[in-house]
């Protein structure tokens, strides 16, 4: 047996409060970059312990910083002065048996490579020092994977909440960082860099956004071919924004790299070498990038768990954040008359993470919908969700549930 509940409040849904704010921190903000890497390196290390002995062993790569480094720029490019440094934590299984784990090797090379793959302008060999600190667990932690059965006991205790269905705002908010950082747009605009940061404000039919998006220094020749980019490209934002989304509000502002002024060469603009902020304005930590469902929505109820890195089988930080998300989907979906449900889930350490000592619903009906069928049709899809959270353990193993 366990232990589900569900409530049906009357609350006013989020898409419907006179006030609403989002926020996305895109590809290359350093937070972002630091929740990406640490969750490369956690799948990265499932699968090798997978490989090699059968099971994922302990670990958590959920500590991490991204030290800002030092550039010069100039119209039409610059140079690096000082690489930016990541440091890579928190602890891992360095050995099983007698066979070792080269852990720092398999960390250092999955870092470089996501580098590679996600930012055009930054060389992972050159621009980037690494610095592994990690460590063997504690014992009593660690004995959690040699204790028999199928699914692991919770490594914490830990709550976690998740919500459907996204509000137009937040569906606004993620796409169009998606959107700036997409294949086609780099294609088109070089000019731009992956350090995009989307704040969203809805104040009734409202919409007003405020988008930070560097210009790489190499694509622009003065002052004045700066401001005729970015002002290009607010009208693709805009544009954008009005034909997908006209129909949900009365009015769209969309404002972009706002601290720029006008006569002040580059101290006026936001120009970038590498595209990232961390090349030598601001550094990055683990969990305080965007939640694991993409976005930062001061309206909803967040939990304080960083979910990247932390081992998909035992670590329900990350495991009943992801899973929290999915069950309020699920229901959302799959019940008649939901317009708007939230999820929660808080372990015990020790206990079987498929019996949490609470998960519970709140879901928010419209009028005239039938209260007993949601609520038993929720404690279905709750416990369903529970009874195949094996399977989902193996999936984030894999990576199939991005974090940020």
């Amino acid at each position: 047996m366990r232990n589900i509940a569900v409530e049906i409040l009357k609350n006013k849904p989020v898409a419907e409060q006179d006030v609403e704010i989002v926020e996305r921190k895109g590809i290359g903000h350093p937070d972002y970059i630091c929740d990406a890497i640490m969750e490369s390196i956690s799948v990265a290390l499932s699968q090798e312990y997978l490989k090699r002995f059968g099971d994922i062993l302990h670990h958590n790569i959920d500590k991490g910083l991204l030290v800002a480094g030092q550039v010069e720029r100039h119209f039409g490019g610059g140079k690096v002065i000082k690489p930016m440094e990541l440091i890579i934590g928190d602890r891992a299984t360095f050995k099983a048996g007698n066979k070792n784990i080269d852990v720092e090797g398999i960390a250092i090379k999955t870092a470089k490579k996501w580098f590679k793959d996600n930012l055009r302008f930054v060389d992972a060999e050159k621009h980037v020092k690494y610095r592994v600190v990690l460590a063997p667990g504690s014992e009593e932690l660690t004995d959690i994977f040699n204790r028999k059965g199928k699914l692991k006991g919770a490594n914490d205790t830990s709550a976690a909440v998740g919500y459907a269905p996204f509000t137009q705002t937040e569906t606004v908010v993620y796409e169009v960082e998606r959107f700036l950082n997409s294949k086609r747009i780099k294609e088109i605009f070089s000019e731009t860099g992956e350090d995009v940061k989307v704040m969203g404000l809805r104040k009734g039919r409202i919409l007003d956004l405020t988008v930070a998006m560097p210009l790489i220094s190499k694509y622009v020749k003065d002052e004045r071919d700066y401001f005729l980019k970015r002002g290009r490209i607010r009208g693709i934002i805009k544009r954008i924004i009005e034909e997908k989304f006209w129909d949900d509000f009365n009015e769209i502002n969309v404002r972009l790299n706002t601290l720029d002024k006008k006569g002040q060469g580059l101290n006026g603009i936001y120009l970038s070498l590498l595209g990232t902020s961390a090349e030598d304005a601001d550094s990055g930590q683990v969990g305080r990038g965007n939640r694991v469902n993409g976005v930062i929505s001061l309206n909803r109820p967040m939990g304080t768990e960083a979910a990247a890195g932390k081992n998909p089988v035992s670590h329900v930080g990350k495991i009943y954040n992801i899973l929290a998300h999915k069950m309020a989907k699920d229901i959302y979906e799959n019940i008649e008359g939901v317009k708007e449900v939230y999820v929660w889930l808080l372990s015990e350490i020790g206990t079987r993470i498929d019996k949490p000592h609470l998960a519970s619903a709140q879901i928010i009906l419209k009028k005239g919908a039938d209260k007993k069928n949601a609520g038993k049709k929720a404690n279905d899809i709750i416990d369903a969700g529970l009874s195949n959270i094996n399977k989902l353990c193996m999936e984030i193993a894999k990576g199939k549930y991005p974090v940020c």
